[in-house]
């Protein structure tokens, strides 16, 4: 018998053969595991894509929505400003109007006080004129007019009274 004919006598070949199938056994274990594990890690990751798309969809439709929000508030600020100019302009006009209507009573009664000053004025001027007149009538009167002159001056302004009562 040669040496290498009954090699499944030998105990070496019975080591090797242990070996090798505790090394399938052992691999196909540990092929099991670390493919349950990139399975797992694979289902994480595949959630988390899923999340993160989720979660940028939500995102997009916030920043669409504060687009929105924005343009209406811009919109809205418009309009307030327009209002509140065109509510400037209307009190700037009436403030204008009213204050040339006080203007211009102002401006009235300053005539009218004028008017009135100029009135009382004329009247003193008047009774001044009046009263000189009278007092230098009277001293011409005195001086000039006797007794006959007199008589004359009453008969024509006995005469002329009828033409001063008819024109008046």
């Amino acid at each position: 018998m040669h040496h290498y004919e009954h090699f499944w006598l030998n105990p070496v070949f019975w080591v090797a053969v242990s070996f090798v199938i505790f090394v399938v056994l052992l691999g196909r274990t540990i092929w099991g595991k670390a493919t349950e594990a990139l399975d797992a890690r694979a289902n994480r990751i595949r959630a988390d894509l899923d999340e993160a798309a989720r979660l940028r969809a939500e995102a997009e439709a916030m920043r669409r929505q504060a687009e929105a929000d924005r343009v209406a508030a811009m919109a809205e600020a418009e309009a307030l400003v327009a209002r509140a100019r065109a509510e400037a302009e209307r009190v700037s006009a009436a403030t204008a109007a009213e204050a040339e209507a006080a203007a211009k009573r102002r401006e009235r009664m300053a005539m009218d006080r004028i008017q009135a000053a100029e009135a009382s004025a004329l009247a003193e001027v008047r009774n001044a004129a009046i009263a000189i007149a009278a007092a230098a009538a009277r001293d011409v009167i005195a001086d000039k007019l006797d007794a006959s002159a007199d008589a004359k001056l009453i008969d024509a302004a006995v005469a002329e009274l009828p033409k001063v009562l008819r024109a008046a």
